[in-house]
């Protein structure tokens, strides 16, 4: 992981535009290739970010560039898309790069655990016709809650959340794009499944071609049969 304290300006074009006037922000480059730029606020989401696969290619400033003060020029962009980041650095105060080693995965709270195994016991939730393939299926960059097959055999990856946000449609994300490289899989659609989902993240999802369901706990453990209620 490479970390990087400098000053700079963020442009972002593709399905939408965006620009970061010039200030001091915290740029991150990780090893699946994502690039995230962060302030000193806003919690843990980033200003402006991009999602792998993409590449990253860094620049001398043309004459006007340098001219404004630019000593350096990020050029990111997305591999299946025209979306790019532009980043126009003017001051560097820290870069240095980390090693973290492979991460064990998110240890999931006894909510979430028990919502993966209610599911995959009532795979019918998701619709008429799935299938359960198996749990905690595990790719690459981690393990996905539930694999399945839909009516048509098709292959869909579950990702489940107590709350759903973007974080969690980002990393469903990442899982479909490296599943759908495997043509034992392949197309491999996403299923985002959570007891509440925010509207951003509905959002995301949607945009993404990524189905969201929100879960009934109670309904699944049986405590409340909708079927079985006169109101």
């Amino acid at each position: 992981m490479r970390l990087v304290i400098a000053r700079c300006s963020v442009d972002y074009d593709g399905r939408l535009t965006a620009h970061l006037p010039l200030a001091t922000r915290l740029l991150v480059v990780k090893a699946d290739g994502s690039v995230l730029v962060h302030s000193d606020g806003g919690s843990y989401k980033p200003l402006n970010w991009m999602s792998p696969p993409c590449s990253m290619a860094e620049s001398d400033p043309d004459e006007s560039q340098a001219a404004d003060g630019v000593v350096a020029v990020w050029h990111v962009r997305h591999a299946k898309s025209d979306d790019r980041l532009t980043v126009r650095i003017h001051e560097i105060h820290h870069d240095s790069a980390h090693e973290l080693g492979v991460d064990p995965g998110l240890v999931k709270d006894g909510v979430e655990a028990h919502l993966q195994k209610l599911l995959a016991e009532h795979i019918h939730t998701l619709g008429d016709g799935y299938s359960l393939v198996r749990r905690e299926y595990m790719t690459a960059i981690g393990p996905v809650d539930i694999l399945a097959r839909d009516p048509s055999g098709s292959s869909v990856a579950v990702e489940i959340k107590r709350r759903g946000e973007i974080d969690g449609v980002e990393q469903l994300t990442r899982y479909l794009e490296l599943m759908n490289r495997d043509p034992l899989l392949a197309p491999v659609t996403g299923v985002f499944a959570a007891q509440e989902i925010k509207p951003q993240a509905r959002t995301l999802a949607e945009d993404r071609g990524i189905r969201c369901l929100v879960l009934d706990y109670d309904a699944l453990k049986g405590i409340d049969d909708a079927e079985a209620r006169l109101f």
